[in-house]
């Protein structure tokens, strides 16, 4: 599915956190898009982006190649719910749509909490659980009318899986970050998120 404006708004947000240096990890990074329009905005950072599928690692390392930044980003196949990353190792900690994805997320934010810095910038973005079936649809024909029928039912399995705004503030207060704060960002997404 294409993503190109959603994930051009993530990034933008990442730099308005004030990125502009370090070494960020990007969890969950699928075809790198994200990756990708960071290290072109902000020449000074690193990305090492992780994923947990071997083909979307595949798809991610040719676009790498393809933007000549393949001396810049690294990508590894990594589990969000143990990342063998050390403590507070991490100036910039970012990940958009992935949450909803893995089977323990909050073990996975608590991963996540723990390897970026103290004062490290953090932006987690996912979508928010509709208080009904009813909204969930009304959000797949209104992002996705023009999608293929499987797209759109992917997209409203999406919905179904997610958190609610209460449900990710209980999880922050797991994952020990201290000035994050959780915020409806969009009609339909959730960001944890503390600038750097």
């Amino acid at each position: 599915m294409e993503h190109g404006e959603v994930d051009q708004a993530f990034v933008d947000r990442v730099i308005a956190l004030g990125a502009s240096t370090g070494h960020f990890l990007d969890v969950g990074t699928g075809p790198a898009q994200i990756p990708i329009l960071l290290a072109k905005a902000c020449p000074n950072i690193q990305i090492t982006a992780i994923d947990l599928s071997e083909e979307m690692l595949k798809i991610a390392e040719q676009h790498v190649i393809n933007a000549g930044l393949s001396d810049r980003i690294t990508l590894q196949l990594v589990d969000a719910k143990d990342l063998p990353f050390p403590d507070k190792s991490f100036d910039g900690l970012i990940s958009n749509s992935i949450v909803h994805h893995i089977h323990d997320a909050l073990r996975a934010l608590i991963n996540m909490g723990r390897v970026v810095k103290s004062k490290g910038l953090v932006l987690i973005r996912d979508l928010i659980r509709p208080e009904t079936i009813a909204d969930a649809q009304g959000f797949v024909d209104r992002y996705a009318g023009d999608d293929t029928p499987y797209q759109q039912k992917l997209y409203y399995d999406s919905f179904l899986a997610s958190f609610t705004i209460a449900e990710v503030n209980e999880m922050l207060i797991k994952m020990d970050i201290p000035g994050a704060e959780v915020v409806q960002s969009s009609d339909r997404h959730w960001s944890i998120e503390r600038a750097g």
